[in-house]
């Protein structure tokens, strides 16, 4: 069956038996066997509480992707809601062509499952590359249909009362390979709510150069996040890089217009941006008004766009990965010494033993240090820790998330990092050295190895040195929101 490999779920998720018969599970309903209902195939992704897998339905032989979602990790009443808001939210946006469709949800003894259709048509920046390498070129226009897709799907979310709060170019996909017919849809609505008209949210739900400064700065907030994000994706469609790239650019607020290619774009896109990057949340436009402005029904031009941009997106998302790679290996060679109360500070939220950290472990582990953190909050530090995605937070990944930014990146520590790139001890990371290195941590291949290196090689040469290596780690903020780190 091709792709189509049986696969069994970890031992290790598997929680005691339920007595069998009409028991309702989670989501409401009897428990019933998912494996006679589907095949599960290859892994199509990680979250912070579940993995995603291609499955073929058995009685038809269609495909369709499954979220499954150990029951173990659902261990509070707010983790069983938050799985059932999920799947309503999915159900109440069923028909929307620009969102992901549900088919339907299981439970069993050990997982929930929620089956959707399969989206095989690559990511957001995929079909940008894809545009670049045919004989097309990328535009303004080529970003205006893009972008339009992006806001019709905020749009929708916004006109039933939900508010996405996870809005990022990993989370659209395009429905197939077909160049002219297929959709780009928004998934992932594990971090969604609805929200009613008056009312504003408080939990801090992030994803890095996307969240909006209203968030980090604890304030209440609603809809108008999403736009914020929205916002950042079409400043980085138009020029290949984040608008900002730590916290402090974000509250900040302030729009770079004046490097490559801005002068080139047009007065309109740069007028857009502004509008839904406004730092008064009170002010930014709405998605609506997104959809009618000049910029995306008329103005967007149909020259090529500098061919930078392409290089920047290809950039920026290789450098995401070496970055949070480079602070683990950093992490791996820290000393006694170095670490304090942090071994000890693991072993006790590790309650079971076991060498790893649940989400359900790390948030009785704060609650107990006096943390404050809502469900939510918890569940973004998790993924955001959560270096390899597998649900859990090893002892070195705990290292990485607590640790002072300014320790990892001292001249002695950048030193053991690059030198663990560095195999051959030449003084230069070549690219064979970084394309082993990311795949011993599944973290990326030899197009991603090559797109690090022209980045980061600055002479040219083809390789990295040591100055260049600490350029790169210090430029930047890619560590999770400071509420992990320990003074």
């Amino acid at each position: 069956m091709g792709c189509f490999q049986s696969k069994h779920l970890p031992q290790s998720d598997l929680v005691p038996d339920q007595k069998p018969g009409t028991i309702l599970g989670i989501l409401g309903k009897p428990l019933e066997d998912f494996s006679k209902l589907y095949t599960m195939g290859n892994e199509l992704g990680k979250g912070g509480f579940g993995v995603t897998y291609m499955c073929e339905e058995k009685l038809t032989g269609h495909s369709y992707a499954v979220k499954s979602i150990p029951k173990r990790k659902l261990i509070s009443e707010d983790d069983k809601k938050a799985v059932n808001t999920e799947i309503e939210i999915l159900k109440d946006l069923s028909g929307v062509s620009n969102i992901v469709q549900i088919k339907d949800s299981h439970e069993d003894k050990n997982f929930v499952y929620i089956v959707m259709e399969l989206c095989c048509g690559g990511e957001l920046f995929d079909k940008i590359e894809a545009l670049v390498k045919s004989d097309d070129y990328y535009s303004e226009r080529d970003a205006a249909e893009i972008f339009k897709s992006i806001v019709n799907a905020v749009q929708i979310c916004h006109s039933v009362d939900v508010v996405h709060r996870d809005l990022k170019p990993e989370n659209f996909l395009f429905s197939s390979e077909d160049k002219a017919n297929a959709k780009l849809k928004a998934i992932d609505f594990g971090c969604s709510v609805y929200i009613k008209e008056g009312t504003e949210l408080k939990d801090i739900v992030r994803s890095e150069y996307y969240v909006a400064p209203e968030v980090l700065e604890g304030k209440s907030y609603g809809k108008e996040i999403d736009i914020w994000s929205a916002g950042a994706m079409l400043y980085l469609l138009l020029s290949g890089a984040p608008p900002f790239g730590s916290d402090d650019e974000i509250k900040e607020g302030k729009l770079d217009f004046d490097r490559q290619p801005w002068p080139s774009i047009c007065l309109s896109a740069k007028d857009l941006i502004k509008k839904m990057l406004n730092k008064d949340q009170k002010k930014r436009i709405s998605a609506a008004k997104v959809l009618e402005h000049p910029w995306i029904k008329s103005e967007a031009s149909d020259k090529p766009i500098d061919g930078l941009v392409l290089s920047r997106l290809k950039q920026f998302r290789a450098m995401n990965k070496l970055k949070k790679l480079a602070l683990k290996v950093i992490a791996e060679g820290l000393s006694e010494e170095e670490i304090k109360g942090l071994k000890v500070m693991f072993e006790t939220m590790d309650s079971d033993r076991s060498g790893s950290i649940t989400c359900e472990e790390l948030k009785t582990g704060l609650h107990r240090l006096g943390s404050k953190l809502s469900e939510a909050e918890v569940k973004q530090l998790m993924e955001a820790a959560d270096v390899d995605g597998n649900g859990t937070i090893d002892y070195i990944e705990f290292i990485s998330a607590t640790m002072h930014r300014h320790r990892l990146e001292r001249d002695e520590h950048l030193h053991k990092a690059f030198q663990y790139f560095d195999k051959d001890g030449s003084g230069h990371i070549t690219k064979e050295e970084l394309e082993i290195a990311m795949k011993e941590h599944g973290m990326g291949d030899e197009a991603c190895a090559i797109e690090i290196i022209s980045e980061v090689d600055k002479d040219n040469d083809g390789k990295i040195d040591y100055e260049e290596f600490c350029a790169m780690m210090r430029n930047g903020n890619l560590q999770p929101h400071a509420k992990l780190i320990v003074h």
